[in-house]
């Protein structure tokens, strides 16, 4: 059972969790649904989010991803889905879309899949099922790719969905919307 698994691997990251005193696979999951939604100083330095106490879906999913590989714990996957974000799955956005006329703008969103399901513990609030009939895409990637890749990946996805569907927006602007809803999201929770 992948919950009750001890973390014993002997690298860095799992020897600062175990200072934590955070010694299983639950433990740390139910550690890191609590901490404060926000963005780590280096998204590459997946250590950041038990230091500074924070982290985004990405550095917390992607350091949850990186234990589980250190610790030969298995049927984890690290999982890039973009969905159609817009105020009634993510609520804490505003009305950012209503008042630039966007109904939803595509979001890249980490989560995992355990053993097949998905899991989201960017909050102790977060609750797929608001998103799951979202899901434009989803991809799985490893933890390093939460940085650059993610944030490529994202970009042209938002670059093609605006010439597809004949957005009348250019990127810089639906990307500056975007990165708005985002700080509200960091400051409503």
């Amino acid at each position: 059972m992948v919950s009750h698994q001890k973390l014993r691997a002997k690298d860095k990251l799992t020897r600062l969790l175990l200072r934590e005193k955070i010694d299983t696979w639950q433990a740390l999951i139910e550690f890191i649904k609590v901490l404060p939604y926000g963005r780590n100083s280096n998204r590459k330095d997946f250590d950041l989010v038990i230091l500074e106490k924070k982290g985004s879906c990405s550095s917390k999913h992607a350091l949850l991803k990186k234990v589980a590989n250190l610790n030969e714990i298995s049927n984890v996957e690290l999982i890039l889905g973009l969905y159609k974000m817009n105020q009634n799955n993510t609520p804490n956005i505003g009305s950012v879309l209503q008042d630039n006329l966007l109904n939803f703008i595509p979001e890249a969103h980490c989560y995992l899949k355990i053993n097949g399901t998905r899991t989201d513990v960017t909050t102790s609030h977060s609750y797929f099922k608001k998103i799951e009939n979202e899901i434009i895409i989803e991809l799985e990637i490893e933890p390093e790719q939460v940085a650059v890749f993610k944030v490529n990946y994202h970009k042209e996805f938002l670059k093609k969905w605006i010439i597809t569907n004949n957005i009348k927006k250019g990127f810089d602007e639906i990307w500056s919307i975007r990165e708005q809803c985002i700080l509200n999201l960091t400051e409503n929770r």
